[in-house]
């Protein structure tokens, strides 16, 4: 009888446990998820930007990742803050964000200007003001958190500005700031596998083979990949690459409605981890 109660207690306390740690999961996951939308919900967000969520898929895209708004999160080359303003937000009660962005040389070149825009475009709301920004200079070794200290690193249609030495270092970097078991998540307009690379390197798409070799070989394991942010429509074969499409719409007016048709880019989303980590 006293081997039945200790039994008895010892699957009542194991059942509690699994209870309280069900309930805990699903707490940090409605966290997560009511954290996200009230970042892209948020008043300070442009009606442009927000028209933008239909292509783009903030909270699948994000959610696709792993996010938590406990995170240490990285983005790199954050740009205009299009993700930054929701990520910023949602990370500012419980997380860390850190913005990886091209340094402030000194000079007149694209990358001073890009940090200066970017620097006032934080300083100009207070959701920005936990947001720590970090050098992040394509094909060279960057420090873009400190060592094992990031649970994600993100980099949103930027691969094909790096082309394959750039991405190389970039995922490497990515490699060093991750903590164990960390993720990279990365959504690129792709390429189809049709094309050849060498050829088609400024249409500003990029090949899905190539990111994920790129990814294993700086150490990374493909963890998952999604179509939240496929386009059927988009053939990739434009007059002026990626940019024929919108929001840019490199011919102006000619065939506008042809390419508004098409809508945004076909675009990957691909999530790597850490090596050692269990996928």
């Amino acid at each position: 009888m006293s081997n039945l109660k200790t039994l008895f207690k010892g699957s009542v306390l194991t059942a509690g446990i699994l209870c309280a740690t069900m309930v805990n999961a699903h707490s940090e996951h409605s966290h997560g998820a009511s954290a996200l939308d009230k970042a892209i919900s948020g008043e300070y967000r442009s009606d442009k930007n927000k028209s933008r969520d239909m292509y783009r898929n903030p909270k699948e895209t994000l959610e696709f990742f792993g996010f938590k708004p406990s995170m240490t999160v990285v983005e790199v080359a954050p740009g205009g803050a299009w993700y930054s303003e929701i990520l910023a937000p949602a990370l500012k009660e419980k997380g860390q964000f850190y913005g990886a962005q091209y340094p402030d040389t000194g000079e007149d070149n694209y990358y001073s200007k890009s940090r200066k825009k970017l620097e006032k475009k934080l300083a100009s709301n207070e959701i920005f003001s936990k947001m720590k920004l970090t050098d992040f200079t394509p094909k060279k070794p960057s420090v873009l958190a400190p060592k094992g200290t990031a649970d994600l690193v993100l980099t949103f249609r930027n691969l094909h500005n790096w082309k394959e030495e750039g991405v190389s270092q970039l995922f490497k970097d990515a490699y060093v700031a991750l903590k164990p078991g960390g993720a990279l998540g990365v959504v690129e307009h792709r390429m189809p596998e049709s094309q050849n690379w060498e050829t088609n390197k400024k249409s500003g798409y990029f090949p899905a083979s190539l990111t994920i070799k790129l990814a294993k070989e700086a150490g990374f394991k493909l963890a998952a990949s999604s179509e939240i942010n496929a386009n059927a429509k988009d053939k990739a074969n434009h007059p002026k690459g990626v940019w024929t499409l919108p929001p840019v719409l490199a011919l102006k007016d000619k065939d506008r409605a042809k390419y508004m048709a098409i809508g945004e880019s076909d675009r990957m989303t691909l999530k790597f981890v850490k090596a050692g980590a269990k996928l």
